[in-house]
């Protein structure tokens, strides 16, 4: 049977090249270094360091298996030097994956008043909706900020468990010199010959909302651009080399660029906080009744 320590002596056998060089790193003798290796290479039934008077270095097989378990191990050390933090300061760290824009707009109020009341070091990954839902399921992050369309739920499903925080209503991004910023509301029957910048994955809520709106009349989207970034939609609106759909929260004010409703339904974006199914660390459900909170006093604020 395979243990840690075989396999951190061979790659102190790899960084070393030396059995006497890799003992001292451990600080083994010889013969525990050489009975682990043995070990290991009487497991896997094959060679793995080769032995001469020049020194000792591992066999191709050797390297393949040390490039494979190195990751693994640098990740067992960090995961191990996270709780020893954690176990000495007495801190909790709570990792949420976050889309950029309403991540922006929630989080940090969030996170400071969450520090006010309690011991939590917070870690944020940003990440698409469906990266975000795939790093919860992999134990990565313990909670997202994640969007869907409500009449099209796409993370819906027993595993998950979503708290609504936003309901936001999409809207056309337009260039703010441009001849659609004239108009109060858009009308995308005279909007034929328009483009629009889309997101790279057809199960987005802005695309999925798009095509639906196009299909109701009987067209055909067309796309100048597909991007995932932002700044680059922003940009590309601000030229006037397309049109994109969003709402009023995630837009830029940095760049030349307004909002204009449609005369047809372009329905809702929901912001939701998800969490795993079942039971979840203290910290998740502090993390949740402080954005309910956050997101209460922002939608006041819109409101009003």
């Amino acid at each position: 049977m395979m243990n840690l320590q075989q396999f951190r002596v061979l790659l102190a056998i790899r960084d070393e090249g030396s059995l006497n060089r890799a003992a001292e790193v451990l600080d083994h003798g010889v013969p525990t270094v050489t009975h682990h290796l043995c070990t290991l290479e009487s497991h896997l039934r094959i060679r793995l360091v080769d032995r001469s008077r020049s020194g000792t270095r591992l066999t191709p097989l050797g390297e393949s298996f040390a490039e494979e378990i190195a990751p693994v191990l640098a990740r067992i050390d960090r995961a191990e030097q996270l709780v020893t933090a954690q176990r000495d300061a007495g801190v909790v760290t709570l990792r949420i994956g976050s889309f950029s824009s309403i991540g922006s707009r929630l989080l940090p109020a969030a996170i400071a008043e969450l520090r006010h009341s309690r011991d939590v070091r917070v870690e944020v990954v940003e990440a698409e909706p469906s990266e975000v839902i795939r790093l919860l399921h992999g134990g990565e992050v313990h909670a997202g900020l994640i969007y869907d369309i409500p009449e099209l739920p796409e993370f819906a499903g027993p595993e998950l468990r979503l708290r609504t925080l936003l309901d936001e209503p999409y809207r056309v991004m337009v260039a703010r010199d441009g001849e659609l910023a004239a108009h109060e509301v858009l009308d995308f029957e005279q909007m034929g010959d328009v483009d629009w910048v889309c997101s790279h994955s057809e199960s987005e809520a802005s695309v999925r909302v798009l095509r639906r709106v196009y299909r109701s009349l009987g067209r055909e989207v067309r796309e100048v651009m597909r991007s995932d970034d932002l700044y680059m939609i922003h940009g590309l609106v601000a030229e006037g080399l397309g049109c994109a759909l969003t709402t009023e929260a995630a837009v830029d004010t940095d760049f030349d660029v307004v909002v204009r409703p449609a005369k047809q339904d372009l329905g809702q974006r929901r912001v939701s906080f998800v969490t795993r199914s079942g039971p979840n660390p203290a910290a998740v459900g502090w993390m949740g009744e402080v954005l309910s909170s956050v997101a209460a006093e922002r939608g006041a604020a819109s409101a009003g």
